[in-house]
């Protein structure tokens, strides 16, 4: 068996030299003594509106920056406490988003945008106010693909090809960024996500127990249910999304268009929280564990902590033999660099829900990026926290087919695909 080839190649986003500082109201910022700076936060016209967030989470390992703002108490120096609240699914965070039980929510991406345009359930104005993570899902296959010869993804379009009967796909909802992984993926294989396979739509806790029943051929998720699935003896990951995009953006910091309105204050005391947990996960190992034998806990994911800690630390294996250290593993702050609400990510969700035919016609992807993205409030978040801007609010990258997204043409690019609905 051939080792699998990293093929996606991405131009970075911004090297250390690249970045401008977050201007002199950060630098000096960052002088103030992290007790003064908090008490100035919390004082006047200042003051969270909110003391109390509730959060809503999906039991995942990149809930991980929300949790630790929580636990470790980051919270506290902007004077809120935020409330983890776990959820079922992400219909349910969405259902709670729209009628305000949450005030805000660990989501996906493509979630948020769907809510937007009125695509994936009821439509309303929402605010995405800083991306939580990069990298760290997977696609996994159960091992009876294994024994049929698909071990990746020229060998799984020979077997789907054959034709000898129905597969079918999970991925988490229906405009999420798992559906967009798994359809980006199987596209480039020459597979029609919509016509030559079947696809279904799982709660990410639920995808190792339903392919364990045989519900399901494969699955795109996060971790750890794709590591969970190897260890467990029922699949193997047949590529990481990493690999389909490096660096791309996965889970977001989503709540709705009235709730920044109502809670301007509150809203960067959030961000700013989260970005100093985020920052102190990804310092160092010790703190990689840490936060893995927390998240791990019932209240949370609600696995074993090693189950966790290997693909948080970059240390893969996939299930067929073998092992690798993955560079791109998931990031929660990369200094600053995950977090920024890039423009471009949130319009490439938008041209792939218009390429599988949930949109029907093209949006004004630019003028609802600027509406949803709100790069205003993740300045002053980040300027709270001593958190470095890059220097464009657009990205480029080259995705696993050698395709360029730079969000300069998005309805050109959305429109040029070999294979759509």
């Amino acid at each position: 068996m051939e080792d699998k080839k990293l093929v996606a190649d991405s131009k970075p986003a911004f090297s250390r030299r690249d970045f401008v500082s977050t201007a002199m109201g950060a630098s000096l910022m960052a002088m103030v003594p992290p007790g003064v700076r908090s008490g100035a936060w919390a004082a006047g016209s200042d003051a969270p509106e909110k003391k109390e967030v509730r959060i809503g989470f999906i039991p995942l390992t990149d809930c991980a920056s929300v949790v630790m703002a929580a636990v470790n108490k980051f919270d506290e120096k902007y004077g809120i406490k935020i409330i983890p609240t776990k959820e079922a699914s992400w219909a349910s965070v969405r259902d709670k988003l729209v009628n305000g039980e949450l005030d805000c929510a660990h989501v996906l991406y493509g979630l948020i945008y769907g809510v937007q345009m009125g695509i994936g359930g009821p439509k309303k104005d929402m605010a995405n106010l800083m991306t939580l993570n990069t990298n760290g899902q997977a696609i996994t296959l159960s091992n009876q693909m294994k024994d049929k010869g698909a071990v990746d993804g020229p060998s799984l379009a020979k077997l789907i090809a054959k034709k000898e009967r129905e597969y079918t796909f999970a991925q988490t909802f229906p405009t999420g960024t798992h559906a967009m992984w798994l359809y980006y993926w199987l596209a480039a294989q020459g597979i029609n996500p919509l016509k030559d396979v079947k696809t279904i739509t799982v709660p990410p806790p639920q995808m190792v127990a339903n392919m364990r029943v045989g519900n399901m051929d494969g699955y795109c998720v996060g971790e750890p249910w794709n590591n969970r699935a190897i260890m467990d003896n029922i699949g193997f990951t047949a590529t990481t999304t990493q690999d389909i995009w490096t660096d791309h953006p996965e889970k977001v910091l989503g709540t709705t268009a009235d709730w920044v309105k109502q809670n301007p204050n509150t809203a960067r005391a959030v961000v700013a929280a989260i970005l100093d947990a985020g920052k102190w996960i990804d310092a160092s190992l010790p703190n990689k564990q840490k936060t893995a034998e927390v998240i791990a806990q019932k209240s949370y994911v609600n696995t074993d902590t090693e189950v966790i800690v290997a693909r948080m630390l970059g240390r893969y294996q996939n299930g067929l033999g073998k092992s690798w250290d993955d560079k791109n593993h998931m990031k929660f702050f990369n200094e600053g660099a995950v977090n920024f609400p890039y423009l471009s990510d949130g319009m490439w969700f938008m041209t792939q829900h218009k390429r599988w035919g949930l949109l029907k016609s093209h949006p004004d992807y630019l003028a609802i990026a600027k509406q949803v993205n709100r790069i205003d409030i993740y300045k002053q978040g980040a300027t709270a926290a001593g958190v470095a801007l890059p220097k464009s609010e657009m990205r480029s990258h080259k995705l696993i087919d050698g395709v360029v997204w730079d969000g300069k043409d998005p309805a050109k690019y959305a429109d040029g695909f070999k294979v759509k609905a």
